[in-house]
């Protein structure tokens, strides 16, 4: 009895960090096919977050959007948002762990990457808004080998072809129910 018990908690100890960290990550499942543009506003009112989507508004600031694969991430009062739905208590607060970012008062405006490296465009208090080109000359003067990370393609299993003349496999019988153990 003591030897399952110890084979389990040792089983829980490896795999309970990992499971945790799939199960959340806002920034990690962009990975290789988005660039999120986080925003983190002390309140919903912010000039910098209500003028960035004001601007979304327009067609073409959308279409360069699009473009340029970004995705908004916004972050006001601890209440999230991916383009404008809303995210879960869990998942906001993964978003500002993964960032890893200090305390501040302002205002911060965070490129991600599609290979993940972050790019701080703003981080200070004035209110002053951030204008859609300044971003897309961001994004724009991100490296070549940032452009070319793309998100892994899954890997289709290739069929075995079958011979012409053969048979078709006899069902396998099914395996004997375990015995019980003995404590």
């Amino acid at each position: 009895m003591l030897v399952r018990s110890m084979t389990l908690a040792t089983l829980l100890a490896v795999a309970g960090p990992l499971l945790a960290a799939d199960s959340d990550a806002p920034l990690a499942k962009e990975l290789g096919k988005a660039r999120p543009l986080v925003v983190i506003a002390p309140s919903s009112a912010d000039p910098t977050l209500r003028g960035l989507n004001e601007d979304l508004k327009d067609p073409a600031t959308q279409a360069g959007f699009k473009e340029r694969k970004l995705v908004l991430f916004s972050v006001a009062q601890m209440m999230g948002k991916r383009e404008d739905k809303n995210l879960e208590q869990q998942t906001t607060m993964a978003l500002i762990r993964e960032l890893k970012l200090g305390a501040s008062k302002g205002t911060k405006v965070i490129l991600v990457g599609m290979d993940g490296e972050r790019h701080v465009l703003k981080d200070d208090d004035t209110g002053e808004k951030i204008d859609p080109q300044a971003i897309f000359q961001a994004v724009d003067a991100l490296p070549a080998s940032e452009k070319a990370v793309s998100a892994p393609e899954p890997v289709a299993a290739v069929p075995e072809p079958k011979a012409k003349d053969s048979k078709p496999a006899k069902p396998a019988k099914p395996a004997a129910p375990p015995k019980p153990l003995d404590d």
